[in-house]
């Protein structure tokens, strides 16, 4: 590994890298309202003397991205800023108990970009402006609904790669799931609750419908890794009567092994089937959200740099899938080529014990720098550890001792 990755990953900010992250958790964000999480962030950067332009997506909504070097990046580090909804949560703030972070979006993905900001500091910080990497830094909004801050970005730019700092527990994500979103819709007729034997229950074909579907050999996690879970179901309510109408809303992550097309066909197939054995059945089937799955392998430049700097940290490397859905899928539809890689972990994001360990914020950021430095694009000439070492400001802690 270089030996000026050596020396600036000393001059990263544990006492800042913390601060930020839990200010930024302090902050409510869910997707809709990331305003003030962009103001502070905005400020945050321009106060280290970095140009931040935003992508404007309506008059309160905007991306963030700051860029360095000479030229458009090819290489981007990518973060969003919003959380899903949680009025329980939003007043609870964040919270510390030793070496973990508790919190809304503490995992998902806050920390992360925390990490990626104090990295884009402390490059900042440490060299001049012709002596910085070619890369990006990207911080959007509306990943947690449908995409719009990544979306926005992509109609104008593609850069080769992109590092997304979603929950991984520092595993390198050079695959990814697909995502297939189902809607089901059951019809019925409506009677006085008392004579149910007047009307057909649509909750009942409903139920009846999952059975059939849950039994189908795709779905079995063992045969397949495909991921199945019924999110939400509900029905007309009118009273006391029998319920005419019935949604379930179904997601689906795919791995790589499965194809996209294959897969959709297959549930049509059974879906259709079930009229056969479901009395009166009148059902709707839509997929109002595909994406396909993808798997990089391990044999390019960002597989072997983490394969040096790891070490380096004495943390395994481990290469994977990752499993729900996320911008990555958009941006490699769109032709990027999208790693996935950040602290924390899916187990408990969205959950009310999100939570991220310190250890891993720190050295994500210290791999976020390697990885900065080594990007593609133009990188000389540099400033020798020599000329770093005489920079050294007093009274920073470093993040790796």
């Amino acid at each position: 590994m270089s030996a000026l990755w050596e020396t600036l990953r000393t001059r990263l900010r544990r006492d800042r890298l913390h601060r930020l992250l839990w200010e930024m958790v302090e902050i409510y964000s869910p997707s809709g309202k990331e305003e003030d999480i962009q103001l502070f962030l905005e400020d945050t950067l321009q106060k280290a003397g970095l140009t931040v332009h935003r992508e404007t997506l309506d008059e309160t909504r905007f991306n963030l991205r700051c860029t360095m070097g000479e030229g458009e990046p090819d290489f981007y580090l990518v973060g969003h800023v919003d959380t899903v909804a949680d009025w329980d949560l939003q007043g609870e703030g964040p919270r510390q108990q030793g070496g973990i972070l508790y919190g809304l979006g503490t995992a998902d993905m806050k920390a992360g970009c925390a990490a990626m900001v104090e990295t884009f500091l402390t490059l900042a910080e440490n060299l001049p402006p012709e002596q910085r990497p070619c890369v990006g830094l990207l911080l959007v909004v509306g990943e947690e609904e449908d995409g719009a801050g990544s979306l926005a970005f992509l109609a104008e730019r593609r850069p080769a790669w992109v590092v997304i700092g979603e929950p991984t527990g520092l595993q390198v994500c050079v695959g990814h799931y697909g995502y297939l979103e189902v809607t089901l819709t059951t019809s019925g007729r409506r009677s006085h609750s008392c004579l149910p034997e007047h009307g057909h229950n649509a909750v009942e074909s409903m139920l009846r419908v999952l059975l059939h579907l849950g039994r189908a050999p795709l779905l079995r996690k063992t045969d397949s890794g495909l991921v199945y879970s019924i999110r939400e179901m509900n029905s007309s309510r009118a009273g006391f009567v029998v319920p005419d109408r019935c949604e379930t809303w179904i997601d689906l992550h795919l791995p790589p092994t499965l194809d996209l097309d294959k897969t959709i066909a297959a549930l049509r197939r059974r879906l259709a089937a079930a009229s056969r054995t479901i009395s009166g059945l009148e059902l709707e089937v839509e997929f109002p959200w595909a994406s396909r799955s993808y798997d990089l392998g391990s044999d390019h430049w960002a597989g072997h740099i983490l394969a040096e700097l790891y070490p380096h940290l004495r943390r395994p490397l481990v290469f994977t899938a990752f499993r729900s859905h996320s911008d990555g899928n958009l941006f490699h539809e769109k032709g990027s080529r999208p790693l996935l890689l950040g602290p924390g972990s899916l187990e408990t994001a969205h959950t009310w014990e999100e939570q991220v360990p310190l250890e891993e914020v720190d050295l994500a950021a210290a791999i976020y720098l390697g990885m900065c430095l080594a990007a593609p694009g133009p990188r000389e000439p540099r400033l020798s550890v020599e000329e770093v070492n005489g920079s050294e400001e007093d009274g920073l802690e470093p993040i790796i001792d």
